[in-house]
């Protein structure tokens, strides 16, 4: 068996296997080395995360608008494989899932309540800010950056038929170099990043199972417990993803999206629902009007206010940079037949706008209750605020129960997807991964999360993210040249933009 894994999966699966006992058998070391390098990561190159993302924003942006955009992910009459409820089911749960339901009230009232963007705490100008900041984390940068990925994959295998690896994507402007040591290299560093990405999630999805449980009926809140949750979820994922793409992961994110929609209108209908739709139409604007301000926002003149653009916003960028190999690989999966225009859509505006409105919802309603001085949601604990908000109102136990639900089953979605992506990552590309490969990385995301949990919590987690990120962010870059180059060239042998003698575009169809 060993012979015939490439080099990809050993070194990496090495890799991740020495940094799990690096992080059991030293941990203090461990986190402060981490520590260490995301301060100076933060602090040097924050300015460098501000400036790629919002790049990669309007890169994806231009392709909405372009006749560049009528180009199909695949043959020009082919028909995508999942309905589009099926697909926007599939792409939200990889894209979001554990991490919408965790900081949908922790970051709205962190930001209104314990330390502003602005640096005004507790005022009605702290609630407009808080929201804003959120939209601008949540938004389109952040699905733009799981766009680029997915985008520049999904148009490589599928239009162009070469492997779905990261490494071949590149190949217009490496050239053979993509199917030697270079792609290789290329190729392992965006595993390690996907493995530290995905385990990080899984991080935060066990933190907050253990917080509800603990919120709800006094279960301690620690890592032994958070082991005993990752070691069941661990097996219930494992066996989805043996039942396949098309069975396991489908019929999770299609349960995802009931949970979590019954989760919504329960905290839209019982929570201040005026104030929800007013603070979501309100603060929609001021993102809109803001966004060009905040996407380059580094105050270079306030330490204090720098300080909080480290730690949430370039935390946010690393996350989604980390998060993109995995995200964009399975994005692009399900994406076949979908033409350019249609993915940038569905992938950047409809997930942005439903993650305002949840963020509305629940964010706005711990706001509220803490504005209004019936409940102080900001002194508990980040993994405690949802089930805080729940208390304050009917069918509380109902409600916790649905989300600690939700959120287990989009730990599992999450997971199962890695294991299936990081298999396609470290077999070639091309069909599905061997169950053995899956296996084992099923069980290296879970020894990870873990590791990383034991090394120093959600800072340690933080930190490797943020590492983590900096290499991909420069693959990430290179991606996008290299599809901008051959979609134009495209377009020119198409003749798409172009007009004819009569007067009407040319519209030639590639087969």
């Amino acid at each position: 068996m060993l012979q015939k894994l490439n080099p990809v999966f050993k070194i990496s699966a090495a890799v991740m296997i020495l940094l799990s006992l690096v992080g059991i058998v030293v941990p203090d070391w461990l986190e402060t080395v981490t520590s260490n390098v995301q301060s100076f990561i933060a602090n040097r190159l924050g300015w460098y995360y501000l400036i790629v993302v919002t790049l990669f924003t309007i890169v994806a942006l231009v392709f909405l608008i372009t006749p560049l955009g009528k180009i199909r992910l695949g043959k020009q009459d082919e028909k995508p494989e999942f309905t589009r409820p099926t697909w926007v089911a599939m792409l939200f749960s990889a894209g979001m899932g554990i991490g919408l339901v965790f900081w949908g009230t922790a970051e709205p009232i962190s930001h209104y309540a314990v330390n502003s963007p602005t640096g005004e705490v507790g005022t009605d100008q702290a609630i407009k800010d808080a929201m804003r900041f959120t939209y601008f984390h949540w938004g389109i940068h952040a699905w733009a950056i799981y766009g680029i990925v997915a985008l520049v994959l999904a148009y490589f295998s599928f239009r162009r038929g070469t492997p779905g690896l990261i490494s071949a994507t590149l190949q217009p402007i490496i050239g053979d170099k993509a199917n030697g040591n270079t792609g290789r290299l290329i190729d392992i560093f965006s595993v390690i990043a996907t493995v530290i990405g995905v385990a990080t999630t899984l991080g935060f999805g066990a933190v907050q199972i253990n917080g509800g449980l603990s919120y709800l009926f006094d279960i301690p809140s620690n890592f032994w417990v958070q082991l005993i949750i990752i070691a069941i979820v661990t097996v219930l994922f494992m066996i989805s993803a043996w039942s396949g793409l098309g069975k396991g992961i489908k019929y999770l994110s299609n349960a995802n999206m009931i949970l979590a929609a019954v989760l919504f209108l329960m905290m839209f209908i019982l929570g201040p629902t005026l104030f929800q739709l007013n603070l979501f139409t309100n603060s929609l604007g001021a993102y809109i009007q803001n966004l060009p301000q905040m996407s380059f926002r580094i105050a270079p003149l306030d330490e204090e206010i720098r300080g909080w653009i480290n730690s949430w916003t370039i935390f946010y960028w690393a996350w989604w940079i980390a998060w993109s190999p995995f995200v964009g690989i399975f994005i692009a999966r399900v994406s076949r037949g979908r033409s350019i225009r249609e993915f940038v859509f569905f992938v950047l505006l409809l997930p942005s706008v439903i993650g305002f409105l949840w963020f509305a919802t629940f964010g706005g309603t711990a706001i509220s209750l803490e504005h209004n001085g019936m409940a102080v949601i900001s002194e508990l604990a980040t993994e405690k605020s949802l089930f805080g908000v729940f208390a304050n109102y009917p069918l509380s136990m109902v409600a916790s129960i649905v989300a600690i639900l939700l959120i287990s089953t989009f730990f599992i979605t999450s997971a199962d997807s890695g294991t299936f992506v990081l298999g396609l990552m470290t077999t070639g590309g091309k069909g599905d991964p061997s169950q053995f490969v899956k296996l084992t990385w099923g069980v290296l995301l879970s020894v990870t999360a873990l590791a990383l949990l034991y090394t120093g919590g959600l800072q340690a987690l933080q930190n490797t993210m943020i590492i983590a990120a900096l290499p991909f962010s420069v693959i990430m870059l290179l991606m996008s040249f290299s599809f901008v180059k051959t979609v134009y060239q495209e377009g020119k042998e198409l003749g798409i933009g172009k007009i004819d003698s009569s007067g009407k575009g040319k519209n030639s169809k590639r087969e």
